[in-house]
C-alpha cells in the first residue's frame, strides 16, 4: 500500500528522463507531474513502482511532446503491454491529426444512423403493409374498440381547440384582407377571400398542425412508454401483433377523423370570416351567403377535404413509428415526442405545397 501511494515525479538526468513512483490514479491524488521543458527521447521506466490506464494516458502525453521519437528503457514486460494497449485504444489529441479524423468520424457516423433510419422505415412500412394485408383477407380481426377510442380522442376531443383556433384564422384573414379591400370599395370580395382562403389551404392546413401537435406526439408518447415499460413486447409475447393493435385503429381513427375536423373548421373559419366583415365593411350574413356559392365551386372544397387523408396518414405514420423508435428512458420518450412533432409538421407542409405546385400545374 505504501508502494502505491509513492507519488509520481519525472526528473530529467543527463540525456534521459526519470520516471519514478506510482503513475496510477491514487498516485496523482497529491497532484499530477509536468513535463520538464526540454524532454529527452529517451524515457527510463526501471523505477516506476505502479501504472495503470491513467498513467499511461499521462505517460503518452509526455510521449507526444517529445521532440523526436522517444524510446522507453527499463520497461517490464506488463507495462509495457499496458502502455501498447492504451497507445492503441486512447483518442487522438487534436495536434496528431484529429481534426480530420474527427471530420470523418463524423461524415461515418451520420451515414451510418441515416443508412439505419431508412432500413428502420423500410421495416416499418413492410410489417404494416403485412397487418394491412392480413386484415384486409380478414376483416373481422380489425379490432373496433381501440379504433373507436382513438377516433374519440383524435376527432370529438378536438373539436374545440380546432374550432376555435379555425374561428380566430377566418377572424384575422377577413380583418386583414378587408382592410385593404375597403379602400377600393370592393368589400364584398372579402367573401371570395376568406372562403378560397379558408377551405381550399388554411383551414386543412390549420387542423393537421393542430393534430400533429396535439395527437401525434400524444401516440409518440403513448407508444414510447409502452415500449420502455416492455408492454409492446408484452404482446408480442401473448401472441398479439402491436401493429394490429396499436398502429392500425390509429391510422384509419385519423383518417376518418381529420376529413371531418377539417369540415369543421371550413364552417368555423368562414364564420370567423362573416363575423368580421359584418363588423368591419357592413357585409350582413345574408349577404355573404347569398355569394359564398357563386364565389367558391365545390371544387375548392373537395381540394381541401381531399388532402386530409394523406395529410392524415403522415401524421398517424410518424407518430406511430417514432413512438416504436424508442429505446431508454423518459428521456428517450421526450426526444422522440419532440421530433415526432416537427417532422409531422414539416411533411405536412411539404406535401401541401407539392400538391399546390400540382394543382396549379393541372390548373385546378
Amino acid at each position: 500500500m505504501s508502494v502505491c501511494a509513492e507519488p509520481p515525479t519525472a526528473e530529467v538526468d543527463a540525456d534521459r528522463l526519470r520516471l519514478s513512483g506510482a503513475w496510477t490514479l491514487a498516485g496523482f491524488a497529491a497532484g499530477l507531474p509536468e513535463p520538464p521543458a526540454d524532454l529527452p527521447v529517451l524515457f527510463d521506466a526501471s523505477a516506476l513502482s505502479a501504472l495503470d490506464s491513467a498513467g499511461a494516458l499521462l505517460l503518452l502525453e509526455f510521449e507526444a511532446a517529445a521532440p523526436s521519437p522517444v524510446r522507453w528503457q527499463g520497461l517490464s514486460p506488463r507495462t509495457a503491454d499496458l502502455l501498447e494497449l492504451v497507445r492503441q485504444r486512447r483518442t487522438p489529441a487534436v495536434g496528431e491529426g484529429a481534426a480530420a479524423a474527427g471530420c470523418l468520424a463524423q461524415l461515418g457516423r451520420a451515414a451510418h444512423y441515416h443508412w439505419c433510419e431508412l432500413r428502420d422505415v423500410l421495416a416499418f412500412f413492410g410489417e404494416l403493409t403485412v397487418v394491412y394485408a392480413r386484415l384486409w383477407l380478414r376483416p373481422q380481426r380489425f379490432r373496433w374498440r381501440p379504433f373507436a377510442s382513438n377516433l374519440q380522442s383524435a376527432g370529438l376531443d378536438a373539436l374545440p381547440i380546432v374550432g376555435l383556433l379555425s374561428f380566430l384564422l377566418g377572424f384575422v384573414i377577413a380583418y386583414q384582407g378587408g382592410a385593404q379591400l375597403g379602400r377600393y370599395g370592393a368589400g364584398i370580395f372579402i367573401v371570395e377571400l376568406v372562403g378560397l382562403t379558408m377551405l381550399r389551404e388554411m383551414a386543412v392546413m390549420m387542423t393537421a398542425i393542430i393534430v400533429a401537435g396535439r395527437t401525434g406526439s400524444a401516440w409518440t408518447a403513448q407508444l414510447g412508454t409502452m415500449q420502455v415499460t416492455q408492454e409492446v413486447d408484452a404482446l408480442r409475447t401473448l401472441g398479439i401483433d402491436p401493429y394490429e393493435m396499436l398502429v392500425i385503429p390509429k391510422l384509419a381513427a385519423l383518417m376518418v377523423a381529420l376529413p371531418l375536423l377539417t369540415v369543421f373548421a371550413d364552417v368555423m373559419g368562414v364564420l370567423g370570416g362573416m363575423v368580421m366583415a359584418q363588423l368591419q365593411l357592413g357585409v350582413s350574413f345574408s349577404e355573404f351567403l347569398q355569394r359564398f356559392p357563386q364565389a367558391v365551386s365545390l371544387r375548392s372544397f373537395l381540394i381541401g377535404v381531399g388532402k386530409a387523408p394523406v395529410f392524415a396518414l403522415l401524421i398517424a405514420l410518424v407518430g406511430c413509428y417514432q413512438g416504436l423508435r424508442v429505446r431508454g428512458g423518459a428521456e428517450a420518450v421526450g426526444r422522440q415526442t419532440t421530433v415526432s412533432v416537427v417532422q409531422a409538421i414539416f411533411m405536412v407542409i411539404v406535401v401541401d405545397a407539392a400538391f399546390s405546385v400540382l394543382f396549379s400545374w393541372l390548373k385546378i
